[in-house]
């Protein structure tokens, strides 16, 4: 439970990141975006699985970017449920999935199965010289 919990809280901060950083998605508070990346899990974890199979012919065709339209339309349709969360548009929805799928990448990237902070711990043993 913890792990979901945490996941959650990286798509929030991801989801305010990316509406700090564009002007297409507005986010009016903390918990707008609390609840907008709750609805968005709950939508990716059981719809965007139907609608990959039902857009499967076109997913193919596209070699897989019809998947970044699909992310978009699931973020618009947050926006339509979550009163203070509005997304502007198409192209701000699909650059904005991208952006916010980016953002969750590198801020799990850092973090492990445990919930801690990874990081490489380098020792300087002669002149250029690191293990």
């Amino acid at each position: 439970m913890n792990g979901f919990f945490f996941r959650w809280m990286i798509l929030t901060v991801a989801i305010l990141v990316t509406s700090y950083l564009m002007d297409g998605i507005h986010v009016s508070g903390f918990f707008s975006a609390f609840f907008a990346a709750a609805i968005l899990g709950i939508l990716n974890a059981f719809f965007r699985p139907i609608l990959l199979v039902l857009t499967l012919p076109i997913n193919i065709l596209s070699l897989g970017l019809f998947t970044f339209v699909l992310n978009a339309v699931l973020l618009m349709m947050v926006s339509g449920v979550i009163p203070g969360f509005d997304v502007y548009g198409f192209w701000s929805g699909l650059f904005g999935s991208l952006l916010i799928s980016l953002i969750s990448w590198i801020i799990t990237s850092f973090i492990n199965d445990r919930g801690t902070v990874e990081y490489i711990d380098l020792k300087k043993i002669r002149r250029n010289r690191w293990r």
